[in-house]
């Protein structure tokens, strides 16, 4: 049967999916409600985003599936404790996480102490072992000024970060287009330039197969067809799955969730 445009898309971003339960009420039987979805008889996600206290749970339920674990720390305050997101990123690195989304101090970055900003992401970055990700969410939706958010995707990249994330989806506005091109133009600039590779993650907002494919468009255009992979890309959602495996089954169906 001919692999129509949008099941081929949907096939494309189900790889790219980091498949995300961050609620405030996640509990045990969640995480493995999760784990069991991330491989499907469509292919697996790239890698299951859960809260810390899920980690070892997480790599356990995923033992030998090829998915990794990504967990977040400096969640979702941003907050400006340095020593305490080392600690949870130290912890987390120990209890088998493979990916550390980290939030900037993204409040302290917007009234000006970029170079704090840019202390804890390196800091953070020490204790992220070699083989292990470190995403840096910069909560575009908080700092709205495209020049700032461009200096904090260059401040970012330069203190170490493997990923640059829009959003933590806890606020108003995450994820959009428009900021999007302004951190993907960072990456561009840092690869042109520095001939540093640094990945692309939106999260937050995005629910319908137009979604993920307005992201993946934009990143073609900027940084070429053949750049997007589970290495360079990822989608941050929790209902995109559902969204995606409706398309590849034939159904057309949008996500219902907040993430």
């Amino acid at each position: 049967m001919t692999e129509t445009p949008e099941t081929a898309l949907a096939r494309r971003a189900l790889g790219l999916l980091d498949l995300t339960n961050l609620n405030d009420d996640c509990s045990a039987s969640n995480i493995t409600d999760l784990t069991q979805r991330a491989v499907s008889e469509h292919g697996s996600v790239a890698a299951v985003c859960v809260w810390p206290r899920f980690v070892t749970q997480s790599v356990e339920e995923l033992k030998d599936t090829g998915v990794r674990v990504a967990t977040v720390v400096n969640f979702p305050e941003g907050g400006t404790d340095t020593g305490a997101v080392v600690a949870e990123t130290e912890k987390a690195i120990v209890d088998g996480a493979d990916e550390i989304d980290l939030v900037m101090p993204y409040r302290a970055f917007a009234e000006g102490r970029k170079g704090f900003a840019e202390e804890q992401i390196i800091r953070v970055r020490a204790a992220v072992p070699e083989g292990a990700l470190l995403k840096v969410i910069l909560e575009t939706g908080e700092i709205k000024d495209p020049l700032l958010i461009h200096l904090a995707s260059e401040i970012a990249i330069g203190a170490g970060a493997d990923f640059i994330k829009t959003s933590t989806g806890k606020v108003p506005v995450n994820a959009t287009l428009e900021a999007a091109e302004i951190m993907l133009t960072a990456i561009e600039e840092a690869r042109r330039d520095h001939q540093k590779s640094v990945g692309f993650k939106p999260a937050g907002g995005i629910r319908t197969l137009a979604d993920a494919g307005g992201y993946l468009a934009l990143a073609d255009r900027i940084m070429g067809h053949n750049w997007v992979s589970a290495s360079t890309f990822r989608f941050g959602a929790s209902g995109l799955l559902d969204v995606l495996i409706g398309v590849l089954e034939g159904g057309d169906v949008e996500a219902n969730d907040g993430y």
